[in-house]
């Protein structure tokens, strides 16, 4: 008798990972938290393609970036030849979907997005070839005010999800013009300094000195701070609306840190730039960047159009919202259905059916491979989905048509519970749980960090 070949199992990509449903509850939260948030700004949602053209993100980003030289995920289309390539990032996309569509034909336009991205890097902690983003665009402004009602923005958005140790960092890296002179005066003042460089320095010494500026090597540290500064070069209209993005962030009590040595590490930008940092997540420690881009739109063909935004990363700010404790994001539903016995399950099913068209999200109890289970059994479940109420419907609840409910949160887990008539069960879980709900959102406003507008 031949032994049974073993199939081979198949894993996932590295770097690639899977949500699973124990941790959906945190993504919905964030999610639903970002969506109320930008769309109270109105910012209203964009969706742009997986797969753009090479072209657009070597043009965009800069030929000679890390994330073009080394990280993108490019391919040929079998069918026609065309050069494709996974986004590494949305704000290119988002261009040339304004351009192509003549989105702001009749105005400025304040957009966003979200969805995965996809870097070709070595994955850790934060940091992984598939990556999710939340990004904001506002297109077609030109002044100080709308940079800073993004950084703003996100200011309500760490308030709103309780995080608390988040610090932001700006600076201006001028114009095209202002740019090449300070390019010109940091490779002189670098070739002074060649013996302190390594590889990647020297590499990047002709195609992209700014970038040595951020570099991360102790060594170079010291010699990197003497470097000459570009907020040094900047002319009086940067100057201008750099102090105009100052003047409206301490208006409204956004503390800030000038870096002068902030200089982000795609191409398009200009002027503006910031980060949101975490002292938290080790390495990966900048959570939220963005900054202006006004010549993307021609840098793409279209009309001139000033435009500035953000990207934040999902993954490293889940990351950190698991650090505060003070989540409330594993519920998966309000009310847990329990029964045992036929007649309890036939009305367990049409009482889950009432409760949902009251607008409850509810989990019935339903058989596995074991059984339906023992009372004990079905309510360890119960406790584990988060549900804030158990709904119990036995043998004697089904003849007396009535049913047991239990306060699965409370302080008094043992006798925290009452019986109800079958009849009268949505109505008092509806009181239950929209009390509760008013309790929460009172104490929400009175969040004292929270950001409001003068």
């Amino acid at each position: 008798m031949s032994e049974e070949k073993k199939v081979e199992k198949i894993v996932g990509i590295k770097g690639m990972n899977d949500v699973l449903p124990e941790h959906a509850p945190l993504w919905e939260l964030f999610e639903n938290t970002v969506q109320s948030v930008l769309k109270s700004y109105g910012f209203a949602q964009m969706r742009t393609p997986i797969v753009e053209t090479t072209s657009l993100f070597a043009r965009g980003l800069g030929a000679v970036t890390d994330v073009v030289e080394k990280e993108m995920y490019s391919f040929e289309d079998v069918m026609n030849g065309d050069k494709l390539t996974l986004r590494p990032e949305n704000t290119a996309g988002i261009v040339r979907s304004a351009i192509e569509h003549n989105l702001t034909y009749d105005g400025p336009k304040r957009v966003w997005y979200t969805g995965p991205m996809f870097r070709h890097e070595k994955p850790q902690r934060g940091r992984y070839r598939q990556f999710h983003q939340v990004g904001a665009e506002a297109l077609g402004f030109s002044g100080p005010d709308i940079d800073a009602e993004l950084i703003v923005m996100c200011q309500r958005l760490w308030d709103d999800l309780g995080l608390d140790k988040v610090r932001l960092e700006i600076n201006s890296i001028g114009d095209a013009a202002e740019r090449n002179l300070h390019r010109a005066e940091l490779i002189a003042y670098f070739e002074q300094h060649k013996d302190i460089l390594d590889e990647e320095a020297q590499r990047r010494l002709h195609t992209n000195p700014l970038r040595i500026l951020d570099t991360k090597n102790p060594t170079m540290q010291a010699m990197v701070n003497n470097a000459p500064k570009l907020l040094d070069f900047l002319g009086e209209e940067s100057k201008a609306h750099f102090e105009g993005v100052q003047k409206i962030l301490r208006h409204n009590n956004i503390p800030f840190t000038i870096n002068p040595r902030l200089v982000r590490g795609l191409d398009y930008y200009n002027r503006t730039v910031f980060e949101w940092i975490s002292d938290e997540l080790g390495a990966q420690a900048t959570v939220c960047a963005g900054g202006r881009y006004d010549s993307l739109f021609g840098m793409f063909g279209g009309k001139p159009t000033p435009a500035c935004g953000f990207a934040m990363g999902v993954e490293r700010l889940l990351e950190l919202m698991k650090l505060t404790g003070e989540l409330n994001a594993t519920s998966i539903c309000d009310v847990y259905l329990l029964h045992q016995g036929e007649q309890a399950q036939m009305q367990s099913f049409v009482l889950g059916e009432r409760l949902r068209d009251a607008g409850l999200d509810v989990v019935l109890h339903c058989a596995s491979n074991t059984g339906i289970g023992s009372f004990k059994s079905q309510m360890k479940k119960a406790d584990a989905s988060g549900a804030a109420f158990a709904a119990i419907i036995g043998e004697d609840e089904a003849a007396s048509e009535t049913v047991t409910i239990k306060d699965l949160r409370s302080s008094d887990f043992e006798n925290n519970q009452t019986s109800v008539p079958y009849g009268a069960a949505v109505d008092y879980l509806l009181d239950q749980i929209i009390g509760e709900s008013e309790n929460k959102d009172e104490h929400h406003c009175d969040n004292p960090n929270h950001v409001h507008l003068h």
